[in-house]
């Protein structure tokens, strides 16, 4: 039974008043353009497409919370075009957002996923069990009496989708729902996805752009500006390297990886594996005792430290607890100690919940030390009690202990990308968002001059600054929101700059593109870059060093390459580990060892100059000679 049915269906975003009654005003731009699109019942489909194709916008009009300009969608035969069917098909359409927070009811996390179930008429009985399964489902059994807002972003996320678990709807439709999930987290969502695919025979429409997520899928659709440009196995169409270039789509790091070295001479077909490929590696390379090669071309914390003092971070013993002071209270800092150089471009990590983004938010004073409270008095100690554990926290030179520093002027020197970037937007336009912290932080500047700043922070950005300066922010899709939330924050060209999950939710090319914005915005005036991220291969490609948060404490702090190669110590930690790091793994387990970056290049080069000594027995030194084994 065909359970979705688009029949040349047009949507636009632009009212009849802007453009009269004319749909096809030849000025009308279209979210989606003369779509037709099917899904069978139990399948399992995977929708990719460059940040603003219409992949949101066809969700929206699947379940009824859009309706079509032109054109008509069936869902079990029931027209969303008709009032009367929406109730049915929003039972039957399940919808789990990008941002958790859009989902969000209760103030008690089991009346949360009970909403749901409860509207629709359950049994009190069977709405205890559907929690029980859906909190289960996602991991978060433990945080049952929890409040959300006290949850962190992917925490939030676990909890919106199992919101829609609960309802164990025939259609489960994922708008990026996995893009703020650690590893590990956003492995057990699709297990669960999967299961519910093929045992319950729930219809699946998985919004994503994690290529290996698509994988995963029956079939691959791959949109473009409101159409479908694509469609096939999700092996065929991730394979078409060049071709989804066009799309600002790339193909997976394994086929990227099967394809550098089958070039280079190997005879490596593709694979999606790591086992697989590593297996392939092994078989072409003659046995002999654990190679390894030279280091990777990662830059040591040294090498990238600028020793003026601006851009440090010092910190020890720093701990913080939300709601301290009342049942709810959850530690989440105890006791961080770390230390980030100036002129390093350094990488955060860490589960779930780890404490990284409050870690954070301690940098730039938005959350403050008890001692930098402005009613903060020193308490007076027992006679013969010993003195508490002093905490330091030093941030570009400024002093985050101590309630006399000037926070507006280190507001104005550390900036700061949160992980949801319309948390930020605020403004009427998007030239009166990126102009904000011009006001607040550079006095005196001429009218002209914030429009010249505002200009380049825009076009820096890779926006068009003629095209949006007018726009609202909150039209813009969410790769255009993230461009504008980072242009709001680089205008003032602060000495530190953090950013909380910078790529998230953006298409490949677009996570290419802000990574190389960053790099620029460093070498060019930024001393410090920060990143929070649960992409191993986002570190592994641009981090000098990084630290891994667990429990609230650094659990290791070192160059990416290091860190990496302990893969059962990310696993424990709640971790994942870069591709290649999984194959050099396994090759390990196998007799051959290859010492990289783990960034696809140098492990793909080391891997052929490995082959091209034809497995000789002969173990190469970190300085490029060679030694007999």
């Amino acid at each position: 039974m065909t359970a979705i049915q688009f029949e040349k269906v047009y949507f636009s975003y632009e009212s009849g008043d802007e453009r009269g009654n004319d749909v096809f005003d030849a000025q009308t731009s279209f979210a989606l353009n003369g779509v037709n699109f099917s899904v069978e019942e139990g399948e399992f489909v995977a929708v990719l497409g460059h940040n603003g194709s219409g992949k949101s916008t066809l969700a929206r009009l699947t379940n009824g919370l859009l309706s079509p300009k032109e054109g008509k969608i069936t869902v079990f035969d029931l027209d969303t075009s008709n009032d009367k069917n929406l109730f049915d098909i929003r039972r039957q359409v399940g919808i789990v957002f990008q941002n958790p927070d859009n989902q969000m009811v209760a103030s008690i996390v089991e009346d949360d996923v009970a909403f749901g179930p409860e509207n629709v008429g359950l049994p009190r009985k069977e709405i205890g069990e559907r929690i029980e399964f859906a909190l289960s489902a996602v991991g978060m059994e433990e945080f049952r009496k929890a409040t959300p807002n006290r949850l962190s972003g992917g925490q939030k996320q676990r909890i919106a989708i199992a919101g829609v678990l609960a309802l164990k709807p025939r259609v489960m439709i994922l708008d990026e729902a996995t893009a703020m999930l650690d590893p590990k987290g956003r492995k057990e969502v699709m297990d669960v996805v999967l299961r519910l695919n093929k045992e319950e025979n729930i219809t699946v429409i998985l919004i994503t752009h994690f290529p290996e997520e698509a994988m995963l899928a029956d079939r691959a659709v791959v949109m473009s500006k409101g159409q479908i440009v694509m469609e096939g196995k999700p092996a065929e169409i991730l394979s078409r390297g060049d071709e989804l270039k066009k799309y600002a789509l790339t193909a997976p790091r394994s086929v990227r990886i099967c394809r550098a070295l089958k070039e280079g001479g190997l005879p490596i077909e593709d694979d999606t594996a790591a086992d697989g490929i590593a297996a392939q590696i092994c078989a072409s390379i003659a046995p002999c005792k654990p190679q390894t090669q030279g280091a990777g071309t990662d830059i040591t914390a040294e090498e990238a430290a600028e020793k003026d003092g601006v851009g440090d971070v010092v910190c020890e013993n720093l701990s913080y607890a939300y709601n301290a002071k009342s049942p709810f209270a959850t530690h989440a800092l105890k006791g961080v100690d770390l230390e980030i150089n100036a002129g390093e471009f350094f990488g955060i990590l860490g589960h779930t919940g780890s404490g990284k983004s409050t870690f954070v938010q301690h940098l730039n004073a938005l959350i403050k030390t008890p001692t930098a409270e402005k009613k903060y008095k020193p308490k007076k100690l027992k006679k013969g009690a010993p003195l508490p554990p002093k905490t330091v926290l030093t941030v570009n030179g400024f002093d985050l202990t101590d309630k006399t520093t000037d926070f507006k002027a280190l507001r104005s020197k550390v900036g700061m990308v949160f992980q949801y970037p319309e948390y930020q937007l605020f403004a009427e336009t998007v030239f009166d968002d990126v102009a904000f912290g011009l006001k607040n932080f550079r006095d005196g500047m001429t009218e002209e001059e914030v429009k010249t700043a505002v200009r380049e922070a825009i076009e820096t950005v890779g926006l068009d600054y003629a095209t949006v300066k007018k726009a609202s922010p909150f039209e813009l899709s969410g790769g255009q929101k993230r461009r504008v939330a980072i242009a709001g924050v680089i205008v003032t060209k602060p000495e530190i700059l953090i950013l909380d999950e910078p790529a998230a939710g953006l298409d490949p090319l677009g996570k290419e593109e802000i990574m190389a914005l960053l790099h620029k915005i460093h070498a060019d005036w930024c001393k410090t870059v920060i990143i929070v991220s649960h992409d191993m291969d986002e570190i592994a490609e641009n981090c000098t060093r990084a630290a891994i948060f667990s429990e609230g404490k650094v659990a290791a702090v070192d160059a990416p390459r290091k860190l990496f190669s302990d893969v059962e110590k990310m696993y424990s930690l709640g971790l994942d580990v870069p591709f290649t790091a999984q194959i050099a793994d396994k090759m390990r387990k196998n007799g051959v060892e290859i010492d990289c970056d783990y960034t696809v290049e140098d492990f793909t080069e080391k891997t052929l100059f490995l082959a091209k000594m034809q497995g000789a027995c002969t173990r190469l030194t970190a300085e490029g000679g060679q030694n007999d084994a």
